[in-house]
């Protein structure tokens, strides 16, 4: 009954209770005699997926394994616990420097990479590691696990397959995530958002055939936030759900919008996250918005990465077949960036690949990039699908795109992404919709000041 009591059923691994225990004795002597020890909180890369795809059992084998692996890598005087789903926590009892820690954490992560082919199912297994060192990451067991837990996320923000010991300017950056945390719960109900629209246009014509909305958070006390200091905050919290539904719904009703009004938009594309793209009522919540607002299926594009895709290929294929049979157009973007593998385009019914902004900025000055950009063109052309070219910013760059037949593009030398009325300017400045339009439009309002609200 005791042994129960302080280990875990799963593993017999040292439970929550059992470890606090030692953390604190640990603390009580290294406090006696001026001693450094480490708490490594480890996350296993990407359990819930192997959960979701292999089941229970399979994910259970798994954890057994990461933790006789855990424990190959440690001393006897030292302690490998599981809090529980795939938290694990090691204490190193007693180091000579922080540097033994990562080291140790090196080795966890070397042990488990090693041990390929565990299962039939499973390939590879990696781990993140944070690190938290006494005294300097905490003198006491909630503020070493907290500290710890911080590293961590830095981790798997980092890329995952890493270890990241805890450092004070970790502190201040957890403490301004609270801070948007908190503020972007409220920022729904007190209508801070808003979104921008970039124009996407013809290579060839210079029309404007879509646009893309873009999130912009403007927060009552800091003024506007960009994307991308919150929207990882807000899909590691899941408020991105709750978001990207507001964002699909008002980017559906202004196109609607502007087409009841005559404008000439064919398209308006949205950025889908993994989080939206795996929760729970995702595709009703796109039948509905599309049936609210009235707008046609085939002017949405719903935009995802090759990494959201490949997270689960097999359930993100059923579930883009679903789409596409909506009438919704689905295209990949940042092409390149990801797996770069070439398999999935015949698997997922994929309408548009849009070329990674930084392969089009490096096109006209580098021969790698400039290949890459001309050989995504040329297979797009070859599977029938539109090729959409990120992040324009010269003259220079449109006339290679115009040599290499590209259909479409984005960016600043076009226009700066622009308030839902200065974009309906864009479009009604000339018919079709011009790139001469859009110059006509900017100086409308007084140059591009006035129409960037990025």
């Amino acid at each position: 009954m005791s042994h129960l009591a302080l280990h875990d059923a799963l593993t017999d691994l040292p439970n929550r209770n059992l470890l606090n225990d030692r953390v604190n004795q640990a603390i009580a002597l290294a406090r006696r005699h001026n001693k450094q020890f480490a708490v490594l909180f480890v996350d296993v890369d990407r359990f819930k997926l192997v959960n979701d795809t292999f089941g229970h059992t399979t994910g259970d084998q798994l954890l057994r394994f990461v933790a006789d692996r855990l424990l190959s890598c440690v001393r006897g005087t030292d302690t490998v616990s599981r809090l529980g789903g795939d938290e694990f926590v090691v204490l190193l009892s007693e180091i000579e420097q922080a540097r033994d820690a990562v080291v140790i954490a090196d080795k966890m992560r070397a042990s488990l990479a090693a041990s390929s082919n565990i299962m039939p199912q499973i390939t590879d297994v990696s781990i993140s590691i944070g690190i938290s060192v006494y005294p300097y990451g905490g003198l006491d067991a909630d503020t070493l696990f907290k500290n710890a837990d911080i590293a961590l996320y830095h981790a798997k923000e980092s890329g995952r397959n890493n270890s990241q010991c805890f450092t004070q300017d970790m502190n201040h950056r957890a403490v301004e995530q609270r801070s948007l945390e908190t503020g972007l719960r409220c920022a729904l109900e007190r209508r801070e958002f808003a979104l921008n629209y970039q124009p996407r246009v013809s290579v060839a014509t210079g029309v404007i055939i879509g646009a893309e909305a873009l999130l912009r958070w403007h927060h009552p006390v800091r003024g506007t936030i960009l994307p991308g200091l919150f929207i990882p905050i807000a899909e590691e919290s899941r408020l991105i759900v709750p978001i990207g539904r507001w964002v699909l719904r008002e980017a559906c009703r202004q196109a609607q919008a502007w087409r009841g009004r005559g404008l000439p938009i064919n398209q308006i594309a949205v950025n889908i996250s993994a989080v939206e793209f795996q929760a729970k009522g995702f595709l009703d919540n796109v039948m509905a918005t599309l049936k609210d607002t009235g707008l046609d299926p085939h002017c949405l594009e719903l935009e995802l990465t090759e990494s959201v895709l490949m997270e689960d290929a097999e359930s993100s294929a059923s579930l883009l077949n679903k789409l596409k049979a909506m009438g919704v157009q689905l295209a990949i973007d940042d092409f390149g960036t990801g797996y770069s593998s070439l398999s999935y385009l015949s698997q997922f019914p994929i309408d548009t690949l849009k070329i990674d902004q930084s392969f089009v900025r490096k096109m006209t000055s580098d021969s790698g990039g400039a290949t890459i950009v001309s050989t995504v063109i040329n297979m797009g052309k070859s599977l029938k699908q539109r090729v959409v070219a990120e992040g324009v910013e010269t003259a220079e760059q449109l006339a290679f795109l115009q040599l290499q037949n590209c259909e479409e593009a984005q960016g600043y030398h076009f226009s700066e992404p622009v308030s839902a009325d200065a974009f309906a300017t864009m479009l009604g400045a000339g018919a079709p919709g011009s790139v001469t339009s859009i110059a006509r439009a900017k100086a409308r309002s007084g140059g591009n000041g006035a129409l960037a609200m990025g």
